[in-house]
């Protein structure tokens, strides 16, 4: 399995920055309540970044050879890994999306903006931690055998 790669990160953060923030537009002409994440977003993604990282910890000491784990086990935390970047990566766009749009109005509603900013730090914080862990899970190198450096002297 490859690693995940920026740019679908950052294709997945601009996607929920736009759509969010044009919601919020939309919602706003329309005289309805704007979108704005509850605390237990937040809270709930710093959660899972934890989770993430201590689920990865036992796949990271048998990567480096120090105990066995079940393979299954690590395929799951590596696709966990996976879909955690990417999501935490849509998550961190639209909550940027709705930071921006409640700081570009005339007056800024503060307890919105705080759940939104923390929020996107949570995203942000997921996004790193599925990172970690998917690096955490790859296995090192194979050191070339004795064979392979015999026929290339």
């Amino acid at each position: 399995m490859n690693r995940t790669k920026p740019l679908p990160l950052l294709i997945a953060t601009l996607a929920g920055l736009v759509a969010l923030y044009l919601v919020n537009i939309v919602l706003a002409m329309r005289g309805v309540a704007v979108l704005v994440p509850p605390v237990s977003l937040a809270v709930a993604l710093a959660l899972i970044a934890v989770l993430l990282v201590a689920f990865a910890w036992p796949v990271r000491s048998a990567a480096k050879g120090e105990r066995r784990i079940d393979p299954f086990f690590a395929t799951r935390v590596v696709v966990l890994a996976k879909a955690s970047a990417l999501a935490g990566a849509l998550l961190a766009g639209a909550a940027a999306g709705i930071l921006f749009y409640l700081l570009s109005r005339a007056v800024v509603p503060l307890g919105s903006s705080l759940t939104a900013g923390a929020t996107l730090v949570a995203a942000v914080a997921l996004v790193a931690a599925a990172l970690v862990a998917e690096h955490w899970c790859s296995l090192p190198p194979d050191e070339p055998t004795d064979e392979l450096t015999q026929e290339s002297a």
